[in-house]
């Protein structure tokens, strides 16, 4: 097949696009590197079908020649990125969205939507459903990727049942592993930093707060078997073993052989107190479940991190705060 991947260049896409030509599909790349790194895609520019086109969704683009399957993936995803980019981040899931849907729509491709388990806010049911509606604030300083997220889905349900695209929708849940940016604000790459460089691991709240975490290998797996089923999902997508994040930042610490003490600070305003995927559809419809020890993953990711680079762990001009998510 030949796929349009929308924020290839980043953490998730760029695996993503590995995978694909991995299989023998070729690829073309979409990305503005607002979140993602040119980095992520260096290599893969040397590889027989894979192309790199750097554009904003958000605005007019031109993809030519044939188009099998669309996978939306373009969007900050981390809470640094998206607070710093509200306007960009509601853009991509609108404006963005729908372009891609239409570039499928024209070509009689397959759509597939990276959603998220933000559309579940912070849930008042545990594990959470497809079925569950969410539990979100509108106004609140989450809700731009949210309720972009959120009305990202609704587009696409709306091109399925009024124009006849066959969409498909995946929600997931927290992922890791290389590529990830040290710096992107998510728990996993903050506290891996942190532990390299001896500084204390900054836990907000205090500890007791879940999060499920899928690793990236995992987490392709199911995209692919998204992108080649006619599923309209949703589908969760993540690892339904349910970690604190004291568990985790203990675990960083054990693995990295790092000192580095505990620092607790406050909870961020709307941060889930619980996160868990409730995955039995995507057994059943995708034939999908993870594989990957959280343990395991995070020995990958640690090693990564550290072939990088001395410089990959450096405190950059502007660090973004470590967030819960």
């Amino acid at each position: 097949m030949r796929v349009v991947v929308s924020g290839g260049g980043g953490f998730l896409g760029s695996h993503l696009c590995e995978e694909l030509l991995r299989r023998n599909d070729s690829v073309h790349c979409l990305d503005n590197f607002s979140s993602g790194r040119k980095a992520n895609v260096t290599r893969l520019l040397r590889r027989p079908g894979f192309q790199c086109a750097p554009c904003d969704v958000t605005e007019g683009f031109h993809v030519s020649g044939r188009v099998d399957a669309v996978v939306h993936l373009a969007s900050p995803a981390s809470p640094a990125d998206y607070h710093h980019h509200p306007l960009e981040t509601l853009a991509v899931g609108s404006r963005g969205t729908e372009n891609m849907l239409r570039l499928a729509e024209s070509h009689g491709a397959r759509f597939v939507l990276a959603s998220t388990s933000e559309v579940y806010g912070d849930p008042a049911e545990h594990p959470q459903t497809e079925d569950y509606w969410g539990h979100v604030n509108p106004i609140g300083p989450r809700s731009v990727y949210d309720e972009a997220k959120r009305f990202a889905e609704a587009l696409t349900m709306a091109y399925r049942r009024s124009r006849g695209v066959d969409s498909g929708i995946v929600r997931i849940f927290n992922t890791y592993g290389p590529h990830m940016r040290p710096h992107d604000g998510r728990v996993i790459s903050s506290f891996i930093r942190q532990a390299l460089r001896g500084e204390p691991l900054t836990i907000f709240g205090d500890g007791t707060q879940t999060r499920s975490f899928c690793y990236v290998d995992d987490l392709v797996r199911g995209l692919v078997a998204m992108v080649d089923s006619d599923e309209p999902g949703p589908f969760n997508l993540g690892n339904p073993e349910e970690r604190t994040v004291r568990e985790l930042a203990e675990l960083v610490t054990g693995i990295t052989g790092s000192g580095s003490e505990l620092r607790h600070l406050p909870l961020p305003v709307d941060d889930p107190v619980r996160r868990r995927p409730a995955i039995t559809r995507a057994r059943e419809g995708l034939g999908w479940e993870p594989r990957v020890p959280l343990e395991e993953g995070l020995r990958r990711t640690v090693d990564w991190f550290m072939a990088e680079s001395p410089a990959l762990v450096r405190a950059p001009a502007r660090a973004a705060a470590a967030g819960p998510s």
